[in-house]
Parts: C-alpha cells; sequence; structure tokens
C-alpha cells in the first residue's frame, strides 16, 4: 500500500469512506493491497468486525475485490473509472471507428411515432395504478419471442440492456457471487459487475460464441451465472452456431440453478440465425432464465427500451423491485416504439444487410494481406494485435480512430475493435491496407526488441 496514505476510521462507514476517497483521487491505486484485517483493526484499535463490515461495503460498492486468505487489492477498474471514460478524441478530418454507434442513416425518423404516443395520451392518458407494459407493445414482444420458440412468460419493459441485466443480476445474486462472462466481452457489463461487488470468471469467445470447455469450467467451479451475447457479439462479432449452442444447452442443463442470462441487444442487426440457449424443445434448460431483447441498435441509442422475459420468479421480482424505484418505462416511449416496431420505420433487412455487407467486405480484405480478423454478425471486427497502444496510435496517425481491446478484456489476447456500421465501401480497402502497414510494423518493432 503507498506510503503516502493511511487508512482512518472508527466506524465501518468511516473507513469505507476513507478508502473510497484514496481510490478517487488516486491515494490508493488500482491493484493496492489493503492491510491484512486484523492488523488494520490493531492499527485502528478497533473490533476486527468492523474491517471486515468496512470491507464488506467496498466490495459491494465495486471498490475492492476480496479473496479470503490471499487479501483484499483495490480493483484493477474500480466502479469509479468504468471503462467507457478511456477514449480517444477524435481529431479533425479522421474517421470515427470507436464509438460502436448504428449508422444514424438507417435509423428511423420519430416524428410520425411520437405524435402517434402523443395523441395516445391524450385519448388515454397514463396514470397510476396503470399495468406497467403497455398492451400493444406486449403484444408485438410476446409474437417476436414466440417466433424465437420461446415460451410464453412474464414480460417486463426496462430502460435498455444495461438497466435489465443489472435487475436480473439483483435479483438473483448476492456480492461476492462469481457471473461467467464472455472474455473479450461488454466493457460496460464488467463495469457493471465490478460495481454489484460480483467477481467475473472470464469464459473465452471464438466465432461461434463462448467456448463449451470455458463455460463448463466456469460452471462446475461455482459461478452462479452464466451471461452470453448470442449474436453480435461486442467487440468480436461472434454468433453462437446451432452447433455450439447445442452444446451449451447441454452443458447447462447439468447446472440447472445457475442463473441464465441472455443479453440480445443485437438481435434485430444481426444476419445470423437466432440461436436460443435458455430453453430447449420449448422447454427452459435452467430453473432461473431471462432474454433481453433491446430495441436501441434498430431505432437508436436514445430510445433506452429493452424487453425481458424469462422464468415467471425471476421476472416477477424485477418488475417488483422496479415499482419500488423508476416504477415503469414511460407509456409514450412505449408506444412510440410500438408504432415504430409495428409500422416498418426501421428494416431490420436493410439494416442486417448494411451491416453484414461492411464487415464481411473488410474481414474478407484483412484475410487477403495475411490479417486475422474476427466478426460474424453485427457491425464490429475484432483484430488481434502484439501492442494495442501501437495498433491504435498506428491508425490514428493513418486518420482511423479504433478502440483499443483492454477496454474489453478480462485474460484475454490483445487486439483491437473497429466499428464498420458507417464505413462507405470506398473506404474498406485503404482501411485494410493501413490495418496490415500498422500491424506489420508493429510486428517488426517487436522482433527487433
Amino acid at each position: 500500500m503507498p506510503e503516502e496514505h493511511r487508512i482512518r476510521g472508527r466506524r465501518a462507514a468511516d473507513i469505507a469512506a476513507d478508502v473510497e476517497r484514496a481510490v478517487a483521487d488516486g491515494s490508493l491505486a488500482p491493484g493496492s493491497a489493503l492491510p491484512p484485517l486484523r492488523d488494520l483493526a490493531t492499527e485502528l484499535a478497533v473490533n476486527p468486525n468492523t474491517v471486515a463490515a468496512a470491507y464488506r461495503l467496498l466490495r459491494d460498492r465495486g471498490v475492492i475485490e476480496t479473496a479470503g486468505r490471499r487479501g483484499s487489492r483495490v480493483l484493477p477498474r474500480p466502479s469509479h473509472t468504468p471503462r467507457e471514460q478511456h477514449h480517444i478524441e477524435v481529431p479533425a478530418g479522421a474517421r470515427d471507428l470507436a464509438d460502436g454507434n448504428p449508422d444514424p442513416a438507417l435509423l428511423p425518423p420519430l416524428e410520425e411515432a411520437l405524435a402517434y404516443a402523443a395523441a395516445e395520451q391524450r385519448r388515454d392518458p397514463v396514470l397510476y395504478a396503470r399495468a406497467t407494459v403497455d398492451e400493444r407493445l406486449l403484444a408485438l414482444a410476446r409474437a417476436d419471442f414466440e417466433a424465437d420458440g420461446l415460451p410464453a412468460g412474464s414480460v417486463a419493459v426496462l430502460a435498455g440492456s444495461l438497466d435489465a441485466i443489472e435487475r436480473v443480476l439483483l435479483a438473483r445474486l448476492r456480492p461476492g457471487d462469481s457471473v461467467a462472462v464472455e472474455d473479450p466481452g461488454w466493457g460496460s457489463l464488467l463495469d457493471l459487475l465490478a460495481a454489484l461487488g460480483l467477481r467475473t470468471v472470464a469464459v473465452r469467445v471464438d466465432d461461434e460464441g463462448p467456448t463449451v470447455a470455458d463455460t463448463a469450467r466456469a460452471l462446475a467451479g461455482g459461478a452462479a451465472a452464466l451471461v452470453v451475447t448470442s449474436s453480435a457479439q461486442n467487440p468480436t462479432g461472434a454468433a453462437v452456431s446451432a452447433r455450439r449452442a447445442a452444446e451449451l444447452r447441454a452443458v447447462l442443463a447439468g447446472h440447472p440453478g445457475v442463473l441464465l442470462v441472455e443479453d440480445d441487444f443485437g438481435h434485430a442487426i444481426a444476419d445470423e440465425p437466432y440461436q436460443l440457449l435458455c430453453v430447449d424443445a420449448g422447454r427452459p434448460v435452467v430453473d432461473s432464465w431471462v432474454l433481453v431483447r433491446s430495441v436501441t441498435k434498430l431505432l437508436g441509442p436514445d430510445l433506452r427500451l429493452a424487453l425481458v422475459t424469462g422464468d415467471t420468479a425471476t421476472v416477477d421480482r424485477v418488475r417488483g423491485r422496479q415499482r419500488l424505484g423508476a416504477g415503469w418505462v414511460s407509456h409514450v416511449l412505449q408506444r412510440a416504439v410500438a408504432q415504430l416496431w409495428s409500422g416498418g420505420a426501421a428494416s431490420r433487412e436493410r439494416a442486417a444487410a448494411h451491416y453484414a455487407l461492411r464487415r464481411s467486405a473488410l474481414v474478407t480484405a484483412l484475410a487477403g494481406l495475411g490479417v486475422p480478423a474476427h466478426g460474424r454478425s453485427g457491425f464490429n471486427v475484432w483484430v488481434p494485435v502484439h501492442d494495442e497502444t501501437a495498433a491504435v496510435v498506428g491508425l490514428l496517425q493513418r486518420g482511423w480512430v479504433v478502440t483499443a481491446g483492454a477496454r474489453f478484456r478480462i485474460a484475454s489476447g490483445p487486439g483491437i475493435r473497429i466499428t464498420v456500421s458507417r464505413l462507405s465501401e470506398e473506404e474498406i480497402p485503404r482501411l485494410a491496407a493501413d490495418v496490415a502497414a500498422v500491424l506489420r510494423t508493429d510486428l517488426d518493432a517487436a522482433r527487433g526488441g
């Protein structure tokens, strides 16, 4: 622990607050070891139970990790410093391929849908004690779920995928539980797990999704939950194949007590057939499961809405806690989404084809230049690299802004993420050539060193 900071406090809340301030101002760096529980209790002249309670508070707030006899440490990325804060400013004239956004040209105009929602609100005002889910949106969601083979069940509407996943995890898990997650995987989810005091267990991802061996190992090791992105996986563009889905369902069937969360944020933009993990031949594979389906990639990131279905107990817990907090997602928003969804203002087929063309063209162009890249669905391409910093800086010098893979990784190798959603077909050959040149220079430098 840095010599310049000595932990102070007499009560558990005061000790935790002191450590939290030190982490926030940099006095305690990420990875710093905290004093053993009894040593700190002696130094502060307090009961060891007081320090233990302080450390539990810090773990639950996503500041430290506790590992029994191995001690407690500040997390490598505490909840004060979410991954999304670390980004490169886009210089004038550079192409931003790092923001992870859909193509604005494909997002539907909102005027008619909002006018419809406003007219419905005048005709039928939503007041307290109303059902939390709009009836029209509920019917559309259930039809969509049924078309994918999901059994009829409870449906909740939440404010986006991350809000939904957080509420599901809070409904079923406790701080200290382990969650198996994709590696590389969604950086915001990794931050959320840390903030909730949950431990991450890395599951490697290949082009067909989470690997079977790592998934089996994580569940056998006691992971209480598994979070899977079945298509358009961020950042690798992986899509669970039919073969991999069957293998993963077999693994899950051996652990019926695990919570399965399927994050289907990319359902509307993926060109690969969707493969369910939670259900096999119409029957749930595990006792507790949810599928989260977001509309933001098709209709726009500012339409913060996700539809959730799953086992009745879990979804009802989520809806119950929602009523005690936010209450519900605005019915004006729900009605607007229902109108956009049913009116054909946004075409799933058009969006999926647009992204597939650019993604496959870039992967093919890179392969032709000897650069392996990944991306089976969605609008992200993952390129393994030797040195992320060198790759990001080298491409920035050539006018391309890409994302360093550190934002998405736990234990997997380095890489860069390229968002292709707004690339023109004419830009792809030049981008591929620049990526190949930068990686060749980086590799030559590594060999020379």
